[in-house]
């Protein structure tokens, strides 16, 4: 028997405050229980009692026993939050555990295997747990829909209530479909996932990789099991590896998340998201893929709290950033920034226009997708399927009486020849190419059809890009590179002498990689005259890069180099982000 079924059999509640409270959980998430005590409509006592009715199981009262710190260290924070438990007591190998969700068969086999304990569940209110939680330890990190926030606030300020009584758990992800209106069969898959362990096993693994500063997440689907991987500082990194009969509902709570249709498994789909984890604000974007095994799902992740949209601080060169300021500040032309993905570019570019950005400048920007809502300039994002493209907002933008446009990509001739156009006709164009240094872009706008005049007139520089990972400063050490090592990689040994490597051996702080952050290797390429005469005689990519280096130019190798002489970063990481120019 359902529990408001219980409550209204034994009298303790009447049809419309049951009626009340499920509109309130709907509103609010949560357990049932969880918003009946909220309400005053029951005592948490009273609820631990029906609850252990309810279940089969015995209830627990954690607010009126002392629990042994000894016990305590027995779970960790991290799986105490992840899971909702509080150990109780300890007998032998037996852990008592308190848990909202005793009949979470996951939750206690993961535990049983994590701890090497047999565990024995006991019930216990939601709300109790929610307080031992932040007693033992610590404020939780429950991940929360970004449109509850500002609901989450008004409450706060009608109800006067306290921190421990704004806890919103997992469960209130649920509301994120509340409002939608989806097929029969869809919504009978969604109801049964908000009941499924792996709701709180995809949170947990969302909140886990925001927590450890993860970019990227992968859930990838194998014959007799699921992988799931972090990438963080650029390097893929396994978290573990559930069971494959999860692998559908995992799909499915992702696709939830991400507004993708659920019943779609053949095509590649894409989503997006905002969430809260914590008190940090993070943008999700969801991208699922068919594979041999069933729908693998990548999660991008952009943590809006970490990203620091300052010209100053992503690791420019000195006088690699004054040749980039250069460029960026010219009235009219066009600027390009390069780099494979994932090498910052969007971040370097959304810099740029924050410095450039003021009242008496009309700045618009054509992006898929727009990675962040950037204060006083016009974002405009692509929509392929009604025609929506780069091309086509560009020629808008033009109407428009713009003074600097932002082209997240160039990728095609008809964008290429656009973009110089305006660039042509007075307007700053700033914009990305997938390039693998400054040089060698000019070739690429060339294959795509460009004509060498109307590139040689119209650009100003070309800034490429890596990210190379920093070395932890908790656990950098010392160590000695071989002499061969350098030279095979085309690096004098005289430039080092007397200086100290670092490599990091691994710790708590860097989750054992040794690298911790990662900052940017610039190279900037200005076109002047000579180089304009070179672009217009369809030179190479080695011969303009022969032009620019003697004209001053720090190349990515050199920059990186740089790095490794202050001990900001490794030899391997710079021999594996950069190729030798000798």
């Amino acid at each position: 028997m359902k529990l408001g079924q219980m409550l209204l059999k034994a009298g303790l509640l009447d049809q419309e405050q049951l009626a009340n409270a499920l509109e309130h959980q709907k509103n609010e998430g949560g357990r049932l229980g969880y918003n009946l005590v909220k309400m005053n409509l029951i005592s948490e006592v009273k609820l631990n009692d029906y609850l252990a009715r309810q279940n089969r199981i015995e209830a627990v009262n954690i607010d009126g026993i002392d629990i042994p710190q000894d016990v305590l260290n027995l779970v960790s924070a991290k799986l105490a939050l992840r899971y909702e438990v509080i150990p109780v007591e300890k007998e032998g190998r037996k852990l008592v555990l308190a848990m909202a969700d005793p009949q979470n068969l996951f939750t206690i086999d993961d535990l049983r295997f994590s701890l090497s304990m047999e565990i024995e569940p006991h019930i216990c209110a939601s709300s109790m747990i929610q307080r031992a939680l932040h007693k033992f330890y610590g404020a939780t990190d429950a991940i929360v829909p970004i449109e509850d926030v500002e609901r989450e606030k008004e409450r706060e300020e009608e109800l006067g209530s306290t921190d421990d009584e704004l806890i919103v758990g997992d469960d209130a992800f649920f509301s994120l479909i509340e409002d939608e209106e989806e097929e029969e069969e869809e919504e009978d898959l969604s109801t049964d996932l908000s009941n499924s362990p792996v709701v709180k096993l995809v949170n947990s693994v969302i909140a886990d990789a925001v927590k450890r500063g993860a970019s990227d997440i992968h859930f990838e689907p194998f014959e007799k099991f699921i992988r799931i991987r972090y990438r963080i500082d650029g390097v893929l990194h396994e978290i573990m590896r559930p069971s494959r009969k999860y692998r559908q509902a995992m799909v499915s709570r992702l696709k939830i998340l991400g507004d993708m249709n659920i019943a779609e498994h053949n095509l590649p789909q894409d989503g997006r998201t905002k969430v809260r984890v914590g008190d940090r604000f993070v943008d999700m974007r969801l991208s699922t893929l068919p594979t041999l095994f069933g729908e693998k799902v990548e999660v991008r992740l952009l943590d809006r709290s970490k990203v620091q949209l300052n010209l100053d601080v992503l690791g420019f060169e000195e006088d690699t950033l004054y040749q980039f300021r250069r460029g960026i500040k010219r009235p009219y032309g066009i600027v390009l920034v390069t780099g494979p993905s994932g090498s910052g570019k969007t971040t370097t570019l959304y810099s740029a226009l924050t410095e450039l950005n003021d009242v008496g400048v009309n700045i618009m920007t054509a992006e898929n997708p727009v990675e962040f809502n950037l204060k006083g300039i016009n974002q405009v994002q692509m929509n392929t399927d009604v025609g929506l493209t780069f091309a086509k907002a560009l020629r808008a933008y033009l109407r428009q009486d713009p003074d600097i446009i932002m082209v997240g990509e160039i990728r095609d001739q008809e964008t290429s020849e656009i973009a110089i156009r305006a660039a042509l006709t007075g307007h700053l164009v700033l914009s990305t190419a997938h390039t693998n240094d400054a040089p060698s872009t000019i070739n690429r706008l060339v294959d795509m059809g460009t004509e060498p005049y109307m590139l040689s007139t119209s650009l100003v520089c070309i800034c490429s890009q890596r990210l190379i990972r920093k070395v932890c400063n908790n656990c950098k050490t010392p160590v000695m590179v071989p002499r061969e090592a350098m030279i095979e990689a085309g690096i004098a040994p005289e430039r080092f002498k007397g200086i100290t490597f670092y490599e990091g051996t691994g710790c708590s702080k860097c989750n054992q990689t040794g690298y911790s952050g990662r900052t940017g290797i610039y190279e900037v390429m200005q076109i002047d005259d000579e180089m304009r005469s070179l672009i217009e005689g369809d030179a190479n990519s080695v011969d303009l890069e022969k032009a620019a280096l003697r004209k001053g130019m720090i190349n990515l190798r050199e920059a990186a180099l740089r790095k490794l002489e202050r001990g900001l970063t490794t030899f391997d990481e710079v021999i594996r982000e950069t190729v030798s120019n000798v």
